[in-house]
């Protein structure tokens, strides 16, 4: 069962008569916002949830209502993740590995926005490096721990309408930087990759999907000033239909859909597919539409490809 759920919907509502006792879920980016309140839910569901974050004192503090909510012997294991650094990934990745345990479902929930023009400790454009990149070595390397049945939930955005994945060029070394083409590029790629993670892993019964939360305030934002905020909502608002004007989501509305795709959806409905507001998206063209999902962010063979790059450019073939 789906259920009648929509952009308002929260993660309560998602999961009201969910019993999750036994599931194992790892859920990245635990310190703030969307990720705070998805392992809250799962765990007050029963959900033992594996955290990970960057800065394991903010998680602890975040997370405190997480712990105090777990019910029916759920609970959280908060573990060190710099999505930045691939040293740190591959450090989470071996450990979690080590100890053996498997998961039902990853939601890759951790990432940047809009940043300044960086780079990760590894030589990545900073939003390119730490949204997908760090993501793909982490996942593939904690692959062996999903069991049949699992599930991969890749957070991705509306915002993937603003590029396409740039092979050519995926560090910015040779085209000038623009901040949200660079998240646009990153979103995509989050996209892309579970479409080519489920065409390798489904016939084992393990699916994956990506999904958009809708726009929330954040700390996601904090490179954005309020008037470049307000101007961006504007620019959203100008091209939608009447009756469709962009407003902002709660942040129990924001993490609904990550757990509508990762527990409640049916898995053919959402495998190699694109989620928003507790639905598979329809593909939309354009940058100015907000909603739906752009046809290059689903091409199997664009995926192909993004694969067989990020494995160069990690040194890693999964």
């Amino acid at each position: 069962m789906t259920g009648s759920f929509g952009a308002t919907s929260t993660t309560d509502e998602v999961l009201a008569g969910v019993d999750l006792s036994g599931k194992r879920i790892l859920v990245t980016g635990v310190s703030a916002g969307l990720g705070v309140e998805t392992a809250r839910v799962l765990a007050a569901h029963g959900a033992q949830v594996v955290g990970a974050a960057r800065d394991l004192a903010k998680a602890k503090g975040a997370t405190e209502e997480v712990r105090a909510q777990a019910k029916n012997g759920g609970g959280l294991e908060l573990v060190e993740l710099d999505l930045a650094s691939l040293k740190s990934v591959r450090a989470c990745a071996d450990a979690l590995v080590a100890a053996g345990k498997p998961f039902d479902i990853v939601i890759a929930n951790a990432g940047v926005m809009a940043t300044p023009f960086g780079k990760t400790a590894d030589g990545f454009e900073t939003q390119f490096g730490t949204n997908h990149l760090g993501h793909f070595v982490l996942v593939n390397r904690i692959a062996s721990l999903m069991k049949p049945g699992s599930r991969l939930v890749n957070l991705s955005s509306s915002g993937h309408r603003f590029s396409d994945v740039d092979l050519e060029d995926p560090n910015f070394d040779h085209t000038p930087y623009a901040e949200f083409i660079a998240y646009g590029r990153s979103k995509t790629a989050n996209v892309l990759f579970a479409v080519e993670f489920d065409r390798r892993h489904k016939a084992r019964g393990v699916r994956a999907t990506a999904v958009h939360p809708g726009g929330i305030q954040t700390e996601l934002g904090r490179y954005m000033t309020p008037e470049v905020l307000q101007g961006l909502v504007d620019s959203i608002n100008a091209n939608q239909p009447a009756g469709a004007q962009f407003s902002w989501k709660t942040i129990p509305q924001g993490a609904a859909t990550s757990v509508w795709a990762g527990v409640v959806a049916e898995a053919d409905l959402v495998g190699a597919h694109f989620c928003e507001d507790c639905h598979v998206a329809e593909i939309v063209e354009g940058v100015d539409i907000r909603a739906g999902v752009r046809s290059y962010a689903l091409d199997p063979e664009r995926a192909k490809a993004l694969w067989a790059k990020s494995e160069a450019m990690v040194g890693e073939r999964f």
